[in-house]
């Protein structure tokens, strides 16, 4: 008999799997994105002290897509960005939370990346 496989659990298997590689530091913090059927979340967090230093999300009142699809995708990436600007954060690691960069992760990335930040 076959199961049937958790997209879920296969997710956050690929997201431990990228973690062990990949930490953020006070110089180089972490970009990571959280995609849900509704809303796309983003954060940028330094791991050695353990705290969030910037956050944006298609529930921000600066965003006005407020689905998580592309056009929310490329607002919320702007939005990383120029946060990130504002607490003088250049460089970052992209963590994309075990999602294929694909779609709206892709479009996040290019969009933080042209708002300035580099990874």
């Amino acid at each position: 008999m076959v199961k049937k496989t958790d997209r879920k659990m296969e997710r956050e298997r690929r997201h431990l799997r990228v973690r062990r590689k990949i930490s953020g530091t006070a110089e180089r913090p972490r970009l990571c994105v959280y995609r849900s059927n509704t809303n796309l979340y983003v954060q940028i967090i330094d791991d050695v002290a353990g705290n969030t230093l910037v956050q944006a999300s298609t529930l921000d009142k600066a965003v006005k897509t407020k689905y998580a699809n592309k056009e929310a995708a490329k607002e919320v990436g702007a939005l990383i960005a120029k946060r990130a600007m504002e607490k003088n954060i250049k460089t970052v690691v992209f963590d994309r939370g075990g999602y294929i960069y694909h779609g709206v992760v892709k479009e996040l990335a290019e969009a933080a990346r042209a708002g300035g930040l580099e990874f």
